[in-house]
């Protein structure tokens, strides 16, 4: 079972965030693998609910009914969140071309597009921000 970190990137080249992840098979389509990342960035979240209720969520896409912070996206109400419309959201984002998925040099084309991960296998995210007035 293969280990990867997944990294978040800013259009402006920096860092935003980190997730490490278990992947059950080494070979999965680009929609699996952001399912794997949706999936483990909600039960972290929701983990972190049950000792710090003001937590922010730091995920791939904004939650219904949540505003943007400095530090990720905060609810209106506290509640434990659910993975699948997150994954809906995150699905219908890259297909929008609002995410853009990196893996090693390659730019993921499609969701159903098949990628080999290897321990060295680098995986990015990057969030595109559309321009004001453009």
């Amino acid at each position: 079972m293969p280990t990867i970190t997944i990294r978040d990137q800013a259009t402006t080249g920096g860092t935003t965030g980190e997730l490490t992840i278990d992947i059950l098979s080494e070979e999965l389509t680009v929609r699996e693998l952001i399912r794997a990342r949706v999936y483990q960035e909600v039960q972290d979240f929701n983990l972190r609910q049950l000792k710090d209720a003001a937590a922010p969520f730091r995920g791939l896409v904004q939650p219904t009914d949540a505003e943007v912070t400095l530090n990720g996206f905060r609810l209106k109400t506290p509640r434990q969140l659910d993975w699948k419309p997150q994954f809906e959201k995150a699905c219908d984002a890259f297909e929008a071309s609002r995410v853009l998925v990196l893996i090693d040099d390659h730019q993921a084309a499609s969701l159903d597009e098949r990628v080999m991960l290897r321990p060295t296998t680098e995986v990015t995210f990057l969030r595109l921000t559309p321009l004001v007035g453009g």
